[in-house]
C-alpha cells in the first residue's frame, strides 16, 4: 500500500480543486450499541439517538464520510463553519436494525468500525449484513482489529514480540475485510481508544487514519493517527451539552506535539503553548472524575496537572477556551496506565 505521507500532497492537490465550503472543523461522533437493553456504558437509548439525529437537523449542520471529511479538515484553512461524521465500533447488530433505517431515512453517511472475529455472534451483525449495509450510498466498513485487544505495547511484551502480535491483529482484519467486503476503507478505530507512539508507527506505515475515543474536532492541526472523536453514549450524549460538542472546534495546537498518552507518572502532567492570540485567563480545564483543575503559564507554555493520582486505565483532561459565536475551541488529552488491569 502506498504509505499516506506519499498520497497526501495528491490529496491536497485534489481538495483544493473541489468545490467544498472552506474552513470546517470535523467534529466525528463515537457510537457503539443504539439499544435500550445493552450495557449503559457502552450503549446510546433509541431515544436519545434520534434526538441526537434531530438535534443535528435543527442545526443545519452537515453530515458527511469519515474519509473524505478528514482529508478535507486536516487540508483546509481554519473557519468557523462545522462538518459532522458518524462512527459505530465493533458492528452490533443495534446498528443494523436500529441506527441504519434512521441515518438512512435522513441520508446521512456512516462508518462502521468492524471487529472482524466477532463477525456473526450473538449480538453482532453477520457478514451478509454488513455487505447489505456497504452497498448502501453513503455507508464506509473499516478495520477495528481483529481481536478487539489492548494494542499498546504491554510492560512485559519484548518489542518483537508486541510487532507480531500488532501486525496479526491489524492485518488479518485488513484482509478478512478485503476477502468479505472487497474494498475496506484506509481507516482504523483504536479498541478502547488506547494507543502509543509505536502502534501510531504502525498505521502510518500503512496509510491509514487511526481514530481515538479522545474528544475534539478534526483540522489542520490535528494529526493522522490520533485523531478524536466524542463518544456518545448516554453518560456522554445528553443534549444539553451536545449543542457544545457539535459545535467545538480544534484547538489550536498541534497535535504532534501532545504525548502519545502512555503515563510515566501519575498523575501526569500536560504540557502545550498557548497562541499568542489567546488569554490564559479564559483558558478553562478539567480531569476525569476531578471536574475543574489549577494549571500554570509560564510565557505562554501552559501546564496542566491534576491535584491527586487516579486509579483507572484510562483518563483524561480537557481544557477549553472561547471561540467566539457560543463555539469553544476542545483540547482532549487521553491518558493510559498500562499498570492498571486490562478491561
Amino acid at each position: 500500500m502506498v504509505q499516506r505521507t506519499l498520497l497526501k500532497p495528491i490529496l491536497l492537490l485534489a481538495l483544493a480543486s473541489l468545490s467544498l465550503r472552506a474552513g470546517a472543523d470535523l467534529v466525528v461522533l463515537q457510537y457503539h450499541h443504539v439499544s435500550d437493553s445493552t450495557p449503559s456504558s457502552t450503549s446510546t437509548s433509541v431515544s436519545l439517538f434520534n434526538a441526537q439525529m434531530d438535534m443535528i437537523s435543527d442545526l443545519e449542520l452537515a453530515v458527511v464520510p469519515l474519509e473524505s471529511g478528514t482529508q478535507e479538515a486536516l487540508a483546509s484553512e481554519p473557519g468557523t463553519e462545522n462538518r459532522l461524521a458518524i462512527t459505530f465500533d465493533d458492528a452490533y447488530d443495534s446498528v443494523y436494525s436500529t441506527a441504519a433505517p434512521v441515518l438512512a431515512s435522513k441520508n446521512y453517511p456512516y462508518t462502521i468500525f468492524v471487529k472482524t472475529e466477532a463477525v456473526g455472534r450473538h449480538g453482532y451483525m453477520t457478514w451478509e449484513q454488513l455487505r447489505e449495509l456497504g452497498q448502501r450510498e453513503g455507508v464506509t466498513l473499516a478495520n477495528h482489529s481483529a481481536d478487539h485487544g489492548h494494542l499498546a505495547r504491554k510492560p512485559a511484551e519484548s518489542e518483537s514480540q508486541w510487532a507480531r502480535r500488532i501486525d496479526q491483529s491489524l492485518d488479518s482484519a485488513q484482509a478478512t475485510l478485503r476477502e468479505q467486503l472487497d474494498n475496506p476503507a484506509p481507516l482504523f478505530a483504536y479498541p478502547y481508544g488506547e494507543f502509543d507512539s509505536a502502534l501510531e508507527a504502525k498505521l502510518a506505515d500503512r496509510g491509514w487514519y487511526g481514530y481515538g475515543q479522545q474528544s475534539g474536532a478534526i483540522a489542520q492541526t490535528s494529526d493522522d493517527t490520533r485523531l478524536p472523536r466524542f463518544p456518545m453514549a448516554n453518560a456522554y450524549g445528553q443534549l444539553n451539552g451536545l449543542e457544545n460538542k457539535l459545535r467545538s472546534k480544534a484547538f489550536p495546537v498541534d497535535a504532534s506535539s501532545l504525548p502519545d498518552g502512555v503515563i510515566s507518572e501519575n498523575p501526569p502532567e500536560l504540557a502545550f503553548t498557548l497562541p499568542p492570540s489567546m488569554e490564559s485567563s479564559r483558558l478553562t480545564c478539567f480531569a476525569s472524575g476531578m471536574g475543574r483543575i489549577d494549571f500554570e503559564v509560564d510565557e505562554g507554555e501552559v501546564t496542566v496537572q491534576a491535584p491527586e493520582a487516579f486509579n483507572s486505565r484510562r483518563f483524561r483532561y480537557n481544557c477549553t477556551y472561547p471561540a467566539g459565536g457560543g463555539r469553544y475551541y476542545w483540547l482532549s488529552q487521553q491518558w493510559l496506565d498500562l499498570t492498571q488491569p486490562e478491561d
